[in-house]
């Protein structure tokens, strides 16, 4: 492939010199980054037309396969009311040839933030419903799915989850946690056929391509996840550059829970190149929305949750990780649940002594003064997602503390004044997966949902280089690529998307109306509008 100059363009770098002018792509590679005029003559000349060009944006935290069924469901973020919600369910029962599979709708458009099955019964009783939350951290079914999955009120909790119960006992409609996992998403799982994960890998690819997200880091990766990966690698329908995080899940056993990080290990040594097993994944609490999230003070309501993974158990499973060379990230969003997490590496390190390593939280929705700075200190990076304080859904999320801690939601600048790593990533499809609208509410902390909701917490917005720069350069250094990618610099990898506007000089509010032109990878266009 000959040397390709690219000129004409702003190009963002996300390196020390901010900006160049012109790029000479060399490979895969960048082999001249500068002013125009100092470019090496090339064969090859692509002509930009003064567009803005970001590096590659890498989504740190995302989950593929569950993103690309997502896409293909039923959206009920926007869907503000309960008739709303029912109104779209027996819309798609008009066409289902199966169960009806919706997504995202929240908490405070239900009556009391209480769903039960009776609520979808009233428009599909026929076949199984269901619906995962916007944090998918529950699930809501109907009376349908809840017989599919022969939940009755013998039927256990299992360990970290609920099925929320009536005052007789019986099963309302709601599985929280681990009981979403165990129940409604296994038999997903087992009911999905090979070319259904296929076709939902294909939408993730299409999608991230046309929003210009070049890499993803899987964070719930499993054996089907990884099969049907590398499928598509053998189709060569896999360009982006894939990191993954086997899900280690709390048994309550510790001889099995060690047997999962052995297993991470293996796949880590055995994955095609295209997906890299890169460490394990450990859910230790729930969301704030749904008052599973590990809490050092109560709810609102007077509630609270114990972790998922108590520390006899999290302990072990962490300092096998470490030892293994596997990156540990740990979900936390209450304050109890990071402090946990903290403790459980810093016991690593106790034990593992001095060695390379980069283990990382993910989402540190709220915690605790004094966080960030231990996280600097023992080199823990801060995996957050600004699509998470949309104001559009943070209401009920401030109404679930009820008090002085909701002032300190998603506090960003703490993680850089502190001198943390900061990757910025959507959580997709817990959030939509377009990175500039993230990029929107990092740089505004209003709303990309719905632009008529007022900016919450603006004080915490930063600048749109630096929120750039955590969403490419900082979102690869996560996992350990920095020194190869992430930036527009000589040598590292020609992956860039070039924009139809510039939202340096347009403004922030441009980010929600954007596109993306042409997204490269490695040095060949892997999309273009």
């Amino acid at each position: 492939m000959p040397a390709t100059l690219y000129r004409n363009a702003r190009f963002f770098t996300a390196d020390d010199a901010a900006w160049a002018e012109a790029v000479v792509v060399d490979g895969a590679d960048f082999a001249f980054v500068g002013a125009e005029a100092d470019a090496p003559p090339t064969d090859d000349v692509v002509d930009l037309g003064g567009r803005v060009v970001l590096p590659g944006f890498t989504d740190a935290h995302t989950h593929l396969l569950m993103m690309g069924e997502a896409l293909g469901q039923i959206g009920l973020t926007d869907a503000g009311s309960l008739d709303e919600i029912q109104r779209r369910v027996q819309e798609a029962r008009e066409t289902a040839t199966g169960a009806v599979r919706g997504r995202g709708w929240l908490f405070d458009a239900i009556p009391g933030g209480s769903p039960t099955a009776t609520m979808i019964d009233a428009v599909v009783a026929d076949i199984p419903v269901y619906l995962d939350a916007n944090d998918y951290h529950s699930c809501w079914v109907n009376s349908a799915a809840l017989e599919e999955l022969g939940i009755t009120r013998e039927t256990p909790d299992p360990i970290g989850g609920r099925i929320e119960r009536d005052a007789d006992g019986e099963p309302t409609g709601m599985l929280y946690e681990t009981a979403a996992q165990q129940h409604a998403w296994a038999h997903r799982d087992a009911t999905t056929t090979d070319e259904q994960r296929d076709a939902a890998v294909q939408r993730v690819v299409e999608a991230y391509l046309a929003a210009g997200v070049t890499g993803a880091v899987d964070m719930a990766f499993d054996g089907l996840a990884l099969a049907a990966l590398e499928r598509a690698e053998g189709r060569d329908a896999l360009p982006l550059r894939i990191a993954a995080h086997w899900f280690v899940a709390n048994t309550g056993d510790d001889a099995l829970n060690l047997a999962q990080v052995a297993e991470a290990a293996e796949r880590a040594e055995t994955a095609s190149s295209a997906v890299r097993v890169i460490g394990i994944k450990l859910v230790l609490d729930g969301t704030i929305d749904a008052c599973t999230a590990a809490m050092r003070a109560p709810y609102a309501d007077g509630s609270n949750a114990a972790p998922i993974w108590p520390t006899e158990r999290l302990f072990p499973v962490v300092a096998a990780a470490d030892a293994a060379g596997l990156q540990v990230a740990l979900h936390a969003i209450g304050d109890q649940a990071s402090t946990l997490a903290l403790d459980a590496i810093e016991h690593a390190i106790t034990v593992n002594g001095d060695r390379p390593r980069r283990h990382r939280i993910e989402h540190l929705e709220y915690a605790a003064p004094g966080t960030a700075e231990r996280m600097a200190r023992l080199g823990v990076t801060a995996s957050m997602q600004p699509v998470h304080a949309d104001p559009a859904i943070f209401a009920n999320w401030a109404a679930q503390l009820g008090d002085e801690r909701a002032e300190r939601a998603f506090a960003w600048p703490e993680y850089e004044d502190a001198g943390a790593l900061l990757a910025f990533s959507t959580d997709a499809p817990t959030a939509p997966h377009a990175a500039l609208a993230n990029m929107y509410v990092a740089t505004t902390r209003a709303s990309a949902l719905n632009p008529d909701v007022p900016a919450v917490h603006p004080h915490f917005a930063l600048p749109l280089a630096r929120a750039i720069a955590h969403a490419t350069r900082d979102a690869a250094a996560s996992i350990g690529d920095g020194a190869w990618r992430g930036r527009i610099a000589v040598g590292q990898a020609a992956d860039f998307a070039v924009l139809d506007v510039d939202p340096f000089s347009e403004g922030s509010g441009s980010l929600l109306t954007a596109r993306v032109l042409r997204t490269v990878i490695g040095g060949r266009t892997a999309y273009e509008a």
